[in-house]
């Protein structure tokens, strides 16, 4: 069976920002991306579409202090890396509600966030030294040598018109094995505060996770989905080789059955598991797979045992990697059937849901799961679209203007 995938290859687009400001608190992201962001959000939007669905765009994100820290466990990396991916998401969504920019329409923009370790004095590793073996390349955090390299055809690159752009730029175009047609667009200031002195972050105190887990409903998949879903593969560690011998590294995506969302609002555009698990599946590869887009070794199976978590379809990787995306009816779903999963990602929102998992995992006398956090996107200081902002962050409420507007096309 071969891996969901679409039936074309939509127009695609790579911003590339300047270094991250520190800390990455969301006033500093937006004086330091607020204008390039706009501008290519706005430019791509309204650009012509030669064929039906949104523009993707890939937006790298250069982050200092993963810097020669991609093969660390990611624990002691998590709250610095997961403010940043909130806070840039979170003005990608002010901005798109400013400006009636569709980000979870088929007609609007589809961007994604890639995280590159970049150092903060603008030197960086050579080819030879930087990480090429493809098992290496795992997203969502890569090294600038693996997105150059990359084969994704990128129509246009944007960079970003000041010195630290300008830099990042350099560096792209110094590592990619083809010309890329280059576009500039103005920045912003990024701002650096030193942080206080703090004891160093023991790596080898925190766990290498192997088995990461999440779960959700995944309807109509916006950026509060988009959040979570990065930082659930950010967790899962590097393993240094894809030996024959060493177990996959696996992300576990439980997603919520059809049985179970009947009663769901405005349930008759609802997606089906099949397309949800096909749409989530479609980001999750396109932010950690970085080879060939339709490589043959990548391949998927589909298992229907009995009992609970029995459908599945698992997607296999060459870099010894798997995700299995699990069809669940309960609250737990793989989290106390498949023991060897360490870790889980959830949303502040669903804080209980983590202790429960761990109550029962504890009953069956297992390991307790390392529980990580996302925040719950809102529009804070931006009230002016605070309701649109939010209309953009709620499955019911694409749903529920998706069903506005057949009944509108049916009136008329």
């Amino acid at each position: 069976m071969p891996p969901p995938a679409a039936n074309h290859h939509p127009p695609r687009a790579l911003l590339l920002l300047p270094p991250a400001p520190s800390p990455p608190t969301y006033a500093a992201l937006k004086a330091a991306y607020n204008s390039c962001l706009f501008t290519v959000l706005r430019q791509l939007v309204r650009a012509p579409r030669r064929t039906h669905g949104p523009v993707i765009l890939d937006i790298a994100l250069p982050c200092p202090h993963l810097n020669g820290r991609l093969k660390s466990p990611r624990g002691p990396l998590y709250a610095a890396t997961q403010a940043l991916v909130a806070n840039l998401y979170k003005l990608i969504c002010v901005i798109a509600a400013k400006d009636s920019i569709d980000t979870e329409d088929a007609e609007g923009v589809d961007a994604r966030i890639i995280l590159v370790a970049y150092p903060r004095n603008d030197t960086l590793l050579q080819p030879s030294e930087a990480e090429t073996p493809e098992q290496e390349v795992q997203g969502p955090a890569i090294d600038l040598h693996a997105l150059a390299s990359s084969p994704r055809s990128w129509d246009t690159v944007f960079s970003v018109e000041s010195e630290e752009g300008e830099g990042v730029l350099r560096h792209f175009l110094s590592l990619a094995p083809a010309k890329r047609d280059v576009e500039r667009v103005r920045g912003g200031i990024v701002q650096v505060t030193p942080p206080p002195a703090a004891p160093a972050e023991d790596d080898g105190a925190a766990t290498n996770h192997a088995a990461v887990a999440v779960g959700g409903t995944f309807d109509h998949l916006h950026i509060g989905h988009k959040l979570l879903l990065t930082m659930f593969a950010f967790v899962l560690g590097r393993r240094s080789s894809a030996a024959e011998d060493q177990a996959p590294s696996t992300l576990t995506i439980g997603i919520t059955g059809d049985e179970l969302l009947k009663n769901k609002k405005h349930a008759e555009v609802l997606e089906s598991w099949d397309r949800r698990h096909q749409i989530v599946h479609e980001f999750l590869s396109s932010i950690v797979h970085f080879g060939e887009p339709d490589d043959k070794r990548i391949y998927s199976e589909e298992h229907n045992e009995p009992g609970p978590n029995g459908h599945a379809v698992h997607v296999y990787y060459p870099s010894n990697l798997t995700i299995k995306y699990v069809e669940i009816m309960d609250p737990f779903g793989p989290t106390i059937t498949d023991e060897s999963i360490s870790a889980l990602v959830i949303s502040k929102e669903t804080r209980s849901g983590g202790k429960a998992v761990n109550v029962k995992r504890q009953e069956k006398g297992w390991g307790p799961l390392e529980v990580f956090e996302v925040d719950v996107l809102d529009a804070g200081e931006e009230e002016a679209v605070d309701e649109t902002f939010q209309s953009k962050l709620s499955s019911t409420e694409i749903r529920r203007n998706i069903s506005e507007r057949a009944k509108s096309r049916r009136d008329t």
